[in-house]
């Protein structure tokens, strides 16, 4: 038996877990949490787990103020912590979509509160159902989770991780002090130059934020973001220059963002339909899967006594769901008005949540919550509902069109948050099985995390709106109010290059627009939709690259970049190891670049989480109407010298990912010989019959 197949915490013993200090700083980091994780999604469309961060922040906070600090102390706060995060991911895919299509102006809290605490509950109660069955008798890996086991029991052994998640942090927050705050340097740099008629664009957004997210997904994944946003700057957005003309515009970089947001980033989102909608269909033997088992129901009576196997009362969770059906019910009812719509609605989301919540959890089990479809979930829900109100709606009451759109982003919106949490629900519950967690107290855990980041992500997604505006769409939108109201010299007018993207909020914009409206450039769309058709057919990674055409290249650049390091730290592993690349790893090269790369993934949360939160505090700065680099009379370096400050970043980066790399070698020479390795097997493989 291996020392994961029983608890690190026996079950007969009684350390002490969900305290109130515990309770005090997950809801503390839970918040902040979920702050970051909603501006990094709204930013680049992504969101990274918050679990290990979360695990050795909250081992870092405890240990330094109580020296009678358990494991499961810790692994109580970074459920919470993660809940808030995961809850966060579900809210920014769907109800900033209210804004592009006109629905709302501003975020209203009171709505946003209400999906994200029905969602956010409802996935969590019917994953609390599922939890012994997937966990305790299916035994599903969970790679999440058992990777967040490891840093938990090396910290309670010992670990060296909260010292140099604390450097990370610290950097990450100066680094956005002095980009977003100060604005000492620029936060991006373009160029584009033109040969006869068309344009060649380069440019890159300086985040190191970015950089970490690269280095974490890794080189694949980074690779195939970065070919959609070639295929995108590249090839299409030139393309479409050469045949149609260019915008006129200040600059040359100007026109290829103008014709990006006018027709290509519409080629993002057919890709990305088509793209969520193949992701599930090619999952159907799993989903099948975990459907039957979720309604499968064993008598293991005999092992309930112990400490580690007693979750929840079955009949308080089943009172629940049913207490929040009905909540949903009246919540649409209040909403919308209709009474035979709500409870459709409310039903529909009763059977979808739960079908949603069991997919999301065995998915999590199987391939990890970083590889679970949430975008796909939520557009397969979101075409159900469009039929939904379509039939009950429009065909027997006869509903606007704008009361159409928002009942089925409500519906919509709910669901999406559902499956969001249940992923993230099942990976902590794993973590909380092999370090000998009680279960129940660990659900009630993952309760007061869905509440914190319920209550914290309204008034984060308001902030960051009234700061930045959130999409180019809304943006504009809001303009042309101000311009009315104002005129068009008006101070108060928002430079719409500086909206945060949102790509997933804009694409379920676009597709609901498109269903009631009809406004939508279907041309590009099913170009989309036809290109991911061609990625299925190659087997390539369809919704990654689908994100990469939507998203600017400036902002898969740095992804790319983090793909690339992280690549050159692993390759750095193998060649101090085994003194050549030229054959297979040895064991021991491997378990060194695990190490790097675990240190390299703990680095680039810490500067994710740092650069966010400093992203959130210039929100606030700016709503008060604080801007430091004029109350400082800051003037901005120039492009040249912004690419220095970044790359100065980039080498504390490396420094930091790649402490556990064995002595011997110099790093840049290693990095040097890594990367000419790499080159040549990459040009070798474009020559016949070469080995």
């Amino acid at each position: 038996m291996s020392e994961l197949d029983s608890p690190y915490i026996p079950a007969d013993q009684q350390p002490l877990e969900l305290t109130l200090r515990a309770v005090v700083v997950g809801i503390v980091l839970g918040a902040l949490m979920t702050a970051a994780n909603a501006y990094l999604g709204l930013y680049a469309g992504m969101t990274v787990s918050a679990s290990i961060p979360a695990a050795v922040m909250s081992m870092l906070i405890l240990r330094s103020m109580f020296k009678d600090v358990s494991i499961l102390e810790n692994n109580a706060v970074q459920t919470m912590a993660s809940a808030g995060e995961s809850l966060a991911a579900g809210v920014i895919f769907t109800v900033p979509a209210m804004l592009v299509i006109g629905i709302w102006v501003e975020i209203q809290w009171f709505p946003t509160l209400a999906i994200a605490l029905l969602g956010g509950l409802l996935g969590t109660m019917f994953t609390i159902a599922l939890r012994r069955l997937f966990i305790v008798e299916e035994a599903l890996p969970y790679p999440e989770g058992v990777a967040c086991r490891e840093v938990l029991v090396a910290g309670e052994e010992g670990g060296t991780g909260a010292l140099a998640i604390v450097y990370a942090l610290g950097i990450g927050a100066l680094y956005g002090l002095m980009v977003k705050g100060f604005k000492i340097t620029h936060d991006k740099t373009t160029t584009a130059i033109e040969i006869f008629k068309t344009r060649i664009f380069a440019g890159m957004d300086l985040s190191i934020a970015l950089l970490a997210v690269g280095f974490i997904v890794g080189i694949r994944i980074a690779s195939y973001i970065f070919l959609g946003g070639i295929i995108g700057f590249v090839v299409l957005v030139p393309l479409v220059g050469f045949l149609n003309g260019w915008p006129q515009s200040g600059s040359l970089a100007g026109g290829f963002d103008s014709l990006w947001y006018e027709q290509i980033r519409y080629v993002g989102v057919g890709a990305m339909v088509v793209g969520g909608v193949y992701t599930l269909w090619s999952m159907r033997k799993t989903i099948i899967t975990g459907l039957k088992k979720s309604f499968v129901q064993n008598d293991l009576e005999g092992e309930f006594h112990l400490r580690t196997e007693k979750d929840l009362p079955m009949k308080w969770v089943t009172m629940v769901c049913g207490i929040l059906v009905i909540l949903t019910f009246f919540f649409y009812w209040y909403i919308t008005g209709s009474l035979v719509l709500s409870l459709a609605g409310a039903l529909f989301l009763a059977l979808v949540s739960f079908f949603f919540a069991a997919v999301a959890g065995y998915i999590a089990g199987v391939v990890g919550s970083s590889n679970s479809p949430v975008s796909g979930m939520t557009i397969a829900t979101l075409l159900f509902t469009v039929g939904l109100v379509w039939i009950v709606g429009s065909y027997f009451l006869g509903l606007g069109q704008q009361d159409l759109m928002y009942a089925t982003l409500l519906i919509a919106a709910v669901v999406a948050s559902s499956a969001a949490i249940a992923g993230d629900v099942m990976q902590d519950l794993k973590t909380g099985h092999m370090v000998g967690a009680t279960p129940w107290r660990q659900q009630i855990a993952e309760i007061i995390g869905v509440v914190t980041g319920a209550f914290v992500i309204g008034p984060t997604i308001s902030l960051l709106h009234d700061a930045f505006q959130i999409t180019s769409t809304a943006c504009i939108a809001t303009n042309e109010r101000i311009t009315a109201a104002e005129g068009i010299d008006s101070p108060n007018l928002y430079e719409c290059s500086n909206a945060l993207y949102a790509p997933q909020a804009e694409l379920i914009g676009a597709i609901i627009k498109g269903a009631f409206v009809g406004d939508m450039n279907l041309p590009m769309v099913f170009l989309g939709a036809a290109l991911a058709c061609v990625l299925i057919r190659l087997a390539m990674p369809v919704m990654s690259v689908a994100i990469g055409i939507y998203l600017p290249l400036t902002l898969s650049a740095p992804i790319m970049l983090g793909g690339i390091l992280s690549s050159l730290a692993i390759g750095s592993a193998y060649l101090r190891v085994d003194g050549t690349l030229d054959r297979k790893p040895s064991n021991e090269a491997k378990k060194a670049a695990h190490d790097v790369e675990s240190r390299g993934v703990l680095i680039g949360a810490g500067f994710i989480a740092g650069e966010s939160i400093l992203g959130v505090f210039v929100a606030i700065l700016i709503v008060l109407g604080i801007k430091l680099e004029k109350e400082f009379g800051i003037t901005k370096l120039p492009p040249s010298l912004s690419l220095l400050f970044f790359a100065w970043f980039i080498g504390v980066f490396m420094w930091l990912a790649t402490r556990t790399l064995p002595n011997g070698r110099n790093l840049l020479r290693d990095i040097a010989a890594t990367a000419t390795h790499a080159l040549k097997k990459f040009v070798r493989s474009f020559i016949p019959n070469s080995k």
